[in-house]
């Protein structure tokens, strides 16, 4: 009691605020305008003062579609639903508001659909295929395509059943494809065993076995014919074989040539000397003699050379070449 007496002394003692019913109104007043002032700014913002014009776009139906969303283009709102009405002749009418200043990105060309997907919500979407275009007027009417990804369910669900039940029938055990598996697995084990993808080939591991010695006769008649021949090119071409004898008498041939024009340039020589000077006969005719000796003597080394030369092969008649 004491308490409660002591507090209603000083709420007695407490002044009156002087102009509290003005304050109060005009603490009111700032409110209610702080409020209006918001408003107007989230009004302004969202572009209700913004001059527009009016689009319509009819559809089948309007479902997904509501008050207030967007229209966009490349992905930048340009437009928002104001009203969705149903017209005399059963179709929906999209009212949509389109600011002035992205009125040009829509032209008489441009085309409008209204998607419906699985996942997310209804979108409409504006899209202008040739910028240079005239642009669209105000009030314009223009349909909309419509495209519902969820109504492609029920045959995108078939169509995979049908596939899964081709898949199980084409891998069952009874199936073409099964037996072809079969087949290529026994022709793979075939191509381990011991004839290999040759004996699967030619039908039999025997036949394959015979053409792979066939295979290893010819590859030693092949290397005996690789020594043959290196044999005989050493006989021939080297140091000690045919070849280098055979120009060695060649060259020696050559000489005997050189020594028989010397030979038959004296005999011109004392043939001139004989028809010059007719008294010394005798003693021409002896020198005549000594040159005829001289000359059959290179004749004679000659004709033993192109002997010695015609035994030797390749220049024999019959040359033989004898192969170890």
């Amino acid at each position: 009691m004491a308490e409660e007496q002591l507090i209603d002394d000083e709420l007695l003692d407490l002044k009156p605020v002087a102009h509290l019913r003005a304050k109060a109104a005009a603490l009111l007043a700032l409110t209610l305008l702080l409020i209006l002032g918001a408003a107007g700014y989230l009004l302004y913002a969202r572009g209700v003062f913004e001059p527009t014009q009016r689009l319509v776009l009819t559809a089948d139906d309007s479902e997904g579609v509501a008050v207030g969303m967007d229209m966009t283009f490349s992905g930048f709102p340009i437009g928002r639903v104001g009203k969705i009405e149903l017209a005399n002749d059963g179709s929906v009418r999209i009212l949509v508001d389109v600011p002035e200043k992205d009125a040009h990105w829509l032209r008489q060309s441009s085309v409008f659909t209204l998607v419906k997907g699985i996942v997310g919500g209804t979108t409409i979407k504006a899209y202008s295929g040739m910028p240079g275009d005239a642009q669209l007027p105000a009030d314009s009417v223009r349909p909309v395509l419509s495209g519902d990804a969820t109504a492609e369910l029920p045959q995108i669900i078939n169509s995979a059943k049908e596939v899964l039940a081709n898949v199980a029938a084409m891998t069952s055990s009874d199936s073409a494809l099964g037996g072809s598996l079969t087949e290529v697995r026994k022709l793979a084990e075939r191509m381990q065993g011991q004839g290999g993808a040759l004996g699967v080939v030619l039908g039999s591991d025997e036949e394959a076995r015979k053409v792979t010695q066939l295979l290893e006769r010819a590859s030693s008649v092949v290397g005996r014919m690789d020594r043959m021949v290196a044999r005989a090119d050493s006989q021939v071409f080297d140091a000690n074989g045919v070849m280098p004898q055979v120009k060695a008498t060649v060259e020696q041939l050559n000489g005997l040539l050189a020594d028989t024009r010397k030979s038959m340039a004296k005999v011109d020589a004392v043939l001139a000397d004989l028809q010059v000077v007719g008294s010394n006969t005798r003693e021409a005719s002896t020198d005549l003699g000594a040159l005829r000796a001289e000359v059959e003597s290179n004749l004679l080394r000659l004709e033993s050379v192109l002997n010695d030369l015609q035994r030797k092969w390749p220049f024999a008649h019959k040359p033989e070449l004898k192969l170890p």
